[in-house]
Formats: C-alpha cells, sequence, structure tokens
C-alpha cells in the first residue's frame, strides 16, 4: 500500500492533469471549487492533501468521475473519457453540445 505522502502526491498530479485538460488555470479553477489558489497549489503539488468533499467538487466542475482521479491508470480511450464528461453534463449543456456536435459530422460528410 502506498504511503499517504505518495497518494496526496499522485492525486495532486492528477487533478493538476485533467484542470489543464479542461482548460483552466489555477486562479479560475481554485474560485469554481471554492478553495484559494495558493490552497489548490499545494493540493496539485501533493503538499496538502485533499477531503472527499472537494474532491467530489472538483469532478463536478470538471465533469469527471473520482476514478479518473484516484485510479488514473485505468486504460481507456478517448470515446470512453467524452463519453463520460458528456453524461456528466446538464441537459441543457448536453444538449447544446450534441447540437453543435450534429452539425460538425454534417460539415464533415458535406466535404466527402
Amino acid at each position: 500500500m502506498k504511503d499517504k505522502k505518495t497518494i496526496d502526491s499522485i492525486v495532486g498530479q492528477n487533478i493538476k492533469r485533467e484542470r489543464e485538460k479542461a482548460g483552466y488555470t489555477q486562479e479560475r479553477f481554485s474560485e469554481l471549487i471554492g478553495i484559494g489558489p495558493k490552497s489548490l497549489s499545494a493540493i496539485e503539488r501533493g503538499t496538502v492533501g485533499v477531503s472527499l468533499s472537494l474532491l467530489l467538487r472538483v469532478c463536478a466542475i470538471l465533469g469527471i468521475s473520482t476514478d479518473d482521479i484516484l485510479l488514473p491508470d485505468r486504460s481507456k480511450n478517448d470515446v470512453a473519457d467524452l463519453s463520460e464528461r458528456l453524461q456528466n453534463l446538464p441537459q441543457d449543456q448536453f444538449t447544446l453540445v450534441r447540437d453543435v456536435v450534429y452539425k460538425l459530422l454534417e460539415a464533415f460528410s458535406a466535404k466527402d
């Protein structure tokens, strides 16, 4: 079993990876999850652990599963990741994304 310091470091790195993948700065993301930028920085560096309630807020804002933070070595393809993120969107946002994707697919098929 990994020690707490190692786990904090892995979880912090995974939060940083997912935050950057989503396009958030530390400042903006810390506002969204309700902590200060210095606290987020400490979490991402692994010098401070993350509470379960904060982990749930992080995942809700990023539209990901806690597995993406806690079990990053799971193998899955990009389609699975995209599908998971879409499933976590509120219905109005999902509808907007779906409509945009359908229009893009129409445009791509019109070029063929």
